[in-house]
């Protein structure tokens, strides 16, 4: 086993730990504050939050943490490092708090400036699905099976399967999904989900033109949709930088199975 197939592992448990944490809250009544307009938090995203970053901090001592619910002086100073943790506690906090089961808790280790480990534990579905780039992707049921994951092979836009954010599609977006020939987009929530749903071949491209979050909301599922064949990057083609000081993903997400990407970022520079 490689070092970071040894990595995922670790990291899986964590995840599945924090998942089984988000889970417990989620069957409780909750309350929801809110760090700003339309971004709510709870108990679940600061608990799995500080559960991750132990869990981290103890197997891999060193290695900067950025992580969404911690005090940015945390991991200050992280573009400097040589690898990274990216931790979203909980993606998806708005379906969280919705109770529609569309949530993630996602974790991705960027070595270099390029996502390269990613987990994604969904814990409403009572599935995890990790993505080790160069060495294959997975899914691993509630029972502990696993079962290899991989990309769509559709090869034309006509007819594609397209995944859009649930909160977040403004309708220049819906109307250029239209002017592909791919008919009506599917709507999802967290952003770790649809990468998944493009991962396991379910969809056929994920698209978030515009501000897509953090990197955080990137890191996991750019390295699982890679793993498992795909492609990921900044709307306009570009990879995303983990190295970068500026941790927003302000030219937008796309995950695609990668004989759709160049196709789907053209049609994006152009729309």
């Amino acid at each position: 086993m490689s070092e970071r197939q040894d990595a995922a592992e670790i990291v899986l448990a964590a995840a599945t730990e924090a998942a089984a944490l988000v889970m417990r809250v989620y069957a409780t009544p909750f309350a929801v504050e809110y760090k700003s307009k339309d971004d709510p938090v709870t108990r679940a995203d600061r608990e799995s939050n500080a559960l991750i970053c132990q869990r981290l901090a103890r197997a891999f001592p060193g290695v900067p943490v950025v992580a969404e619910e911690s005090d940015p002086s945390a991991y200050a100073g992280f573009a400097r490092a040589d690898s990274v943790w990216f931790v979203d506690p909980l993606d998806g906090t708005r379906e969280f708090v919705e109770r529609n089961g569309e949530f993630a808790v996602m974790i991705g280790l960027a070595e270099h400036g390029r996502a390269t480990v990613g987990v994604i534990a969904a814990p409403a579905w009572g599935r995890a699905f990790v993505g080790v780039v160069g060495e294959g992707a997975w899914e691993v049921a509630a029972d502990g099976s696993r079962t290899p994951i991989r990309v769509s092979s559709r090869t034309a836009l006509e007819g594609a399967s397209i995944v859009v954010s649930r909160s977040r599609t403004p309708p220049r977006l819906a109307a250029l999904v239209a002017s592909l020939g791919a008919g009506e987009a599917t709507v999802h929530g967290s952003s770790g989900l649809k990468g998944v749903l493009v991962a396991t071949g379910v969809h056929d491209a994920y698209l978030q033109p515009g501000r897509a979050g953090m990197r955080w909301d990137a890191c996991a599922t750019d390295a699982l949709v890679c793993a498992a064949g795909g492609a990921f990057s900044a709307a306009d083609g570009t990879p995303i930088d983990y190295a970068a000081e500026d941790l927003v993903n302000a030219r937008g997400l796309v995950a695609t199975n990668a004989r759709l990407h160049r196709a789907v970022i053209d049609a994006l520079c152009r729309g």
